[in-house]
């Protein structure tokens, strides 16, 4: 698996969002969305509350002190959560054209700062969900990337409008997403060279192959010719269930096990999302 460099997509991503938003009829912004008891304001509000909390801790090096210790990553994510429902609850006595004003402030200075990031340098903060303590910035930007992107497409979902489902926006979702699974699979018992096989059809998606190596499982771009187990799932069931859209037993319905079941099925606990 090669870096991959995102930031440049930034820029016209929020310009899906806000032409999206500045469409809205009032009551769109009440509609409950994927996100439990977020409906899409609380969503605006927290994609502004994540550029805020970006620029302030990574630009200008602010520090969050956390209530307690964070001695595991359950930990974490309850932090997480924490300032993330505080935020919302707080925004709900903003109106929408405040939000959406204050979004078009914020948004380029959070794309000029990933731009001036040398892509190969150690981020700020590990992408802990694929198990890391430490990351490229390519990488914590692409887990960014992927967040602004299921936002707005959880927000689309909701008021009903297309989603950004092509290979330009798609691909590099799942290209990032993917990359969740050796750490999913770290406690996947196998014999050195076994290969699992993912395959994501449609227009945004791609082939994907889990080695196992003496030091652990590897992920690699591509296909192999006879891998001891593949998983196969549409565009739309894959960025569902690396982010929490699906239960493992909605997903069952929808993916193709071929092969080693033992090695196939941990794929459905794979999440690319702090949870």
């Amino acid at each position: 698996m090669r870096p991959v460099q995102l930031v440049g997509l930034f820029p016209d991503l929020h310009h899906e969002l806000m032409t999206l938003l500045r469409g809205l009829a009032p009551q769109d912004w009440n509609r409950p969305t994927a996100c439990a008891r977020w409906s899409v304001q609380d969503i605006v509000a927290h994609l502004l509350d994540t550029c805020f909390r970006r620029l302030s801790l990574g630009r200008d090096q602010t520090e969050i002190a956390p209530p307690r210790p964070l001695g595991s990553y359950g930990d974490l994510v309850a932090f997480l959560n924490q300032l993330n429902a505080e935020w919302v609850i707080a925004a709900r006595r903003l109106s929408p054209r405040m939000l959406m004003d204050l979004m078009e402030w914020a948004e380029p200075q959070l794309h000029r700062y990933l731009e001036s990031l040398d892509p190969e340098e150690t981020a700020r903060f590990g992408v802990a969900w694929a198990g890391e303590e430490n990351s490229p910035n390519w990488f914590d930007i692409g887990r960014e990337y992927t967040e602004r992107w299921l936002h707005q497409q959880q927000i689309r979902e909701a008021v009903g409008a297309p989603g950004l489902s092509s290979r330009q926006w798609l691909f590099p979702v799942l290209d990032i997403f993917v990359r969740a699974l050796p750490f999913r699979y770290r406690n996947v018992p196998a014999d050195p060279e076994a290969t699992v096989q993912l395959e994501i059809t449609g227009e945004a998606g791609g082939s994907w192959t889990l080695v196992r190596t003496v030091a652990g499982w590897n992920l690699l771009a591509g296909s192999v010719s006879h891998p001891m187990a593949r998983v196969t799932l549409d565009q739309d069931t894959a960025w569902k269930l690396f982010s929490k859209g699906l239960s493992s037993d909605q997903a069952r319905r929808d993916i193709r096990f071929e092969g080693d079941a033992g090695l196939g099925q941990p794929v459905l606990g794979a999440l690319a999302v702090m949870a």
